[in-house]
C-alpha cells in the first residue's frame, strides 16, 4: 500500500514559516537554501522541486519516491502569489479547501471532501507514494494518516512561526523510528522516520 509522507523543512524550533504563512526561501525570505542542499533534492527527491526550479537545473529525472503531491489552500496561494498555477505539472497534484471553487491550473484537482477519507482512497491506488507538502493545517487534519516523516531540518531558528503541525491538532502522542539521515556540509539533516508499529507514545 502506498504511504502518506509528509515531506517538510522545518527550523531547529520546530517551525515550517514565519507568523505571516509567507514563503520562507522566496525573495524576501529569511530561510537560507545552501547549494549543497538543493544538490540533495535534486540527486535524491528530484520530483519535490517545482517546475521552474526543474527547468533551471536541468532536471529531467523521473520520480524517483512521489508521483502525487498534497496542500492545502494557504500553501497552494503562496504559488499562485508567485504567477504559478501548478508548481509541479510533474506530479498528480491535489489542493484540499472548502473555500476555493476553481483553481487555475487545469491539471490541479480541487478537493473539498475530508482530507483523511481522500488519503486513504490514495493509498488503495496503485503508485508511488504520496507526499504531503503542507501547510499546518492539512498536516493536522491528516496527523493519523501519516506513515513516514521526511524532516529537512535547518540550522536556523526563528523563534515563532507556523509549526509543524497546526496547532489545532488533536492531542495524540506517537513515537517514530528513525530509519535514515544525511547529514550536509551546510548544517542542514535530513531525518526519515517511520511510524512505529502500535505508536501511541506511553507515559
Amino acid at each position: 500500500m502506498r504511504k502518506l509522507v509528509y515531506f517538510i523543512a522545518s527550523s531547529l524550533d520546530g517551525f515550517i514559516a514565519g507568523p505571516d504563512g509567507a514563503d520562507p526561501t522566496g525573495p524576501d525570505g529569511f530561510w537560507p537554501i545552501a547549494p549543497d542542499y538543493v544538490q540533495h533534492l535534486a540527486t535524491t527527491y528530484p520530483e519535490t522541486l517545482p517546475a521552474g526550479a526543474r527547468e533551471a537545473l536541468g532536471i529531467t529525472a523521473e520520480n524517483t519516491h512521489f508521483d502525487t503531491v498534497l496542500e492545502g489552500r494557504r500553501s497552494y496561494e503562496i504559488g499562485l502569489t508567485a504567477g504559478v498555477p501548478d508548481a509541479y505539472p510533474h506530479l498528480r497534484h491535489l489542493v484540499f479547501s472548502r473555500t476555493l471553487t476553481e483553481v487555475p491550473g487545469p491539471a490541479v484537482e480541487l478537493v473539498a471532501d475530508d482530507p483523511a477519507a481522500k488519503v486513504r482512497e490514495l493509498k488503495r491506488e496503485d503508485g508511488k507514494d504520496i507526499w504531503l507538502l503542507g501547510g499546518a493545517e492539512l498536516a493536522g487534519a491528516l496527523y493519523l494518516e501519516i506513515d513516514q516523516l521526511i524532516v529537512k531540518l535547518s540550522p536556523l531558528t526563528i523563534g515563532d512561526g507556523i509549526p509543524l503541525f497546526s496547532r489545532k491538532t488533536a492531542f495524540a502522542p506517537h513515537l517514530w523510528q528513525l530509519t535514515d539521515h544525511t547529514t550536509l556540509e551546510s548544517g542542514a539533516l535530513f531525518l526519515t522516520y517511520q511510524r512505529a508499529p502500535d505508536s501511541q507514545a506511553q507515559g
